[in-house]
């Protein structure tokens, strides 16, 4: 599973999904935006996992990088499959208790969405730190502005 370099982190994200379906093959921008926000805050072996699920974040609830969804249904269902394979990426590491904060940070973030909330970068920095990270105070506010240019 590619982690050592940005590309292959994109590549091997379009490509995965590419591959499980023509629909989100087809949902593939033509100029994708290969801009990780969260992975920089965490451990590299949780790049490529939290980047996916930040991908199915932003199916929900923004921009996507790297995809273009046809309509909202398409959306929804995509953001759904990159969320359980982020997870399942996450898991493949063995670290069931980044899974566990992976899965509350998915789930607190529904939440917060759904009571109207759109201010959970806080929530993402949190999880970022609970997987082990260290960031610069200058890399999260980076990593929260980057989370606001795509939700906005």
């Amino acid at each position: 599973m590619p982690t050592s370099s940005a590309t292959d982190l994109w590549e091997e994200l379009a490509g995965a999904a590419a591959a499980e379906s023509p629909l989100w093959a087809e949902a593939l921008r033509p100029d994708p935006e290969r801009a990780a926000v969260f992975s920089k805050l965490a451990p590299e072996r949780f790049a490529l996992g939290l980047e996916t699920i930040y991908e199915a974040y932003l199916c929900h609830y923004g921009r996507p990088r790297l995809f273009a969804p046809a309509d909202a249904d398409v959306a929804l269902l995509l953001g759904d499959y990159l969320y359980a394979h982020g997870l399942v990426r996450v898991a493949a590491l063995g670290d069931v208790e980044a899974v566990a904060a992976l899965a509350e940070l998915i789930s607190g973030c529904a939440a917060l969405r759904a009571e109207g909330g759109a201010d959970d970068g806080s929530a993402w920095v949190d999880c970022a730190r609970r997987l082990g990270g260290d960031p610069a105070p200058a890399t999260v506010e980076r990593a929260l502005a980057a989370h606001a240019s795509h939700i906005g």
